[in-house]
């Protein structure tokens, strides 16, 4: 799966991080190659995560899609927004930070309600929650990191600097964590589209991200 990549490399990201962070602390006794290295490190873990970010999320909407859809199979009257947002909420502007939240939990929900005998199960909303609120929570300090890394590259500030990595490492350490909830969300949603459903026939299994 796709989102373990994404743990390893934020795992590494974390570590080219701290690496630039301690750099900064010891200027005066850092040398050359050391700074050459630790940019180098810094750069590469930017680029990895740029481009496991663009397949994972190709994956994942794939994924998301092919649940919404089966959650028919279940139940059409939990799903108020058509299958099509389970793509394009994705793709809205300011609107993709709950969207595709509502499209989650609607599938969640159509899919609890998938027992033999045709009765409710009960299901915590606590994966999707969590999930989606680490997940949220990372882009934020990540853009905040972002900015307060810029700014203090050009006002040539190291106390600013290492102040922006702390941040930016703590928005690695929030992405992990949404990762791994992401994982335990996957997992539990297609568990629960593979039991078989009345009356509808069983869905088909979509590919995991």
């Amino acid at each position: 799966m796709l989102l373990y990549a994404v743990i390893a490399i934020d795992l590494f990201a974390l570590g080219a991080d701290l690496n630039m962070r301690a750099l900064l602390g010891n200027l005066a006794t850092a040398t050359a190659q050391e700074a050459k290295r630790a940019d180098a490190l810094y750069e590469l873990a930017a680029g990895l995560q740029g481009s496991i970010l663009i397949a994972t999320a190709v994956v994942f909407i794939i994924w998301f899609h092919r649940s919404r859809v089966n959650a028919e199979h279940y139940t059409r009257d939990v799903c108020t927004l058509g299958r099509g947002w389970a793509i394009g909420s994705w793709f809205v502007p300011i609107g993709n930070l709950w969207l595709p939240y509502r499209v989650a939990k609607e599938t969640w929900q159509a899919s609890a309600q998938s027992a033999p005998d045709g009765s409710r199960r009960t299901v915590s909303m606590a994966p999707v929650r969590a999930w989606w609120t680490l997940w949220v929570g990372s882009l934020a300090v990540s853009r905040l990191g972002a900015v307060l890394y810029t700014k203090h590259t050009k006002d040539e500030l190291p106390d600013g600097l290492r102040q922006a990595l702390s941040v930016i490492a703590l928005s690695e350490l929030l992405d992990i964590v949404a990762a791994v909830l992401a994982i335990l969300f996957v997992r539990k949603l297609t568990r629960m589209q593979q039991l078989p459903a009345v009356p509808y026939a069983a869905p088909q299994a979509g590919p995991q991200p």
